[in-house]
């Protein structure tokens, strides 16, 4: 069906209509998504296909099959259709709200995620990344989109602790360096969904460079969790109504905090480095 058609018609619809052209298997993917349209908001690629007892590119298949670029779309236009655009675009502020009103509610979410996260991030797997990241000869972050600002600023903070860790902003740059590590290396992959293409890339090419791989993420099952070695999941309920809204960020930015905070407690000339940050960083203050 072409992607104009999915523009004008409902999504949902567009689904029921073209059921009888597809295949058996991408027939329970869109059997599953009718069943109920706000849990795929809540739902990786991965745990979409599992659902549906299919692979994960099929259910990427069946988004190419009702006309969408892919699964992220498909999550978009559903969010549109069945929370309404406006709610799925603006968190349910109205036109017109009081902003002091709406500061409150944005913090407040911010805050809730935050908390969720604190009650549930895997503390023990993050651990296994701190000591990863201090056994390692370099680091690699990989991240592109609204997660890069985070592996920018978690290299930076792991280069303020003395260890070699960078990233590249550039998307071809950092499959390039992926494949140049080794079992000495550490690559630490950014992503919300867990299914961004240069993402994926980057850390596969690390893995099979020999390099040491984890993630932090927004879902639990997802093809970059199934790639490496360690995972923090650290989610948020925002993925209900806001598509890739900022608090997920704030949790990820936290995480790599905690994991800052980790690697510095047990480096032992970790204040040194510190120290010769801090000096040279007064260099740059008035």
């Amino acid at each position: 069906m072409p992607a104009e058609a999915a523009v004008t018609t409902g999504l949902i619809e567009i689904i029921r209509a073209a059921s009888g052209a597809m295949t058996s298997a991408e027939q329970r993917v869109g059997k599953q998504i009718l069943a109920d349209p706000p849990a795929v908001l809540r739902s990786s690629v991965t745990q979409l296909a599992k659902a549906a007892g299919v692979s994960p590119a099929t259910a990427v298949r069946f988004c190419q099959t009702v006309g969408l670029r892919g699964y992220q779309e498909l999550k978009l236009r559903l969010a549109a259709e069945v929370l309404g655009a406006d709610q799925s675009l603006t968190d349910r502020v109205d036109a017109g709200a009081d902003a002091r009103d709406v500061t409150a509610r944005v913090l407040q979410g911010a805050s809730d995620a935050l908390a969720e996260a604190a009650a549930n991030v895997d503390g023990a797997e993050l651990a296994r990344i701190a000591e990863a990241a201090r056994a390692a000869s370099s680091i690699l972050l990989v991240a592109v989109g609204t997660s890069a600002p985070l592996a920018a600023d978690a290299a930076y903070r792991l280069t303020m602790a003395g260890l070699r860790a960078n990233y590249l902003p550039d998307a071809h740059a950092q499959h390039v360096a992926a494949a140049q590590l080794d079992a000495n290396c550490l690559c630490l992959a950014i992503s919300h969904t867990g299914s961004t293409v240069e993402t994926l890339a980057a850390t596969r090419a690390a893995r099979a460079a020999g390099a040491a791989t984890a993630a932090i993420t927004s879902f639990s099952a997802s093809p970059l969790t199934d790639l490496v070695d360690v995972v923090v999941v650290g989610g948020s309920r925002e993925t209900a109504h806001r598509i890739e809204a900022l608090s997920s960020r704030l949790v990820h930015l936290s995480i790599l905090d905690a994991l800052f905070s980790l690697v510095v407690a047990a480096r032992p000339d970790a204040g040194r480095a510190l120290a010769a940050t801090a000096d040279v960083i007064v260099e740059h203050r008035i």
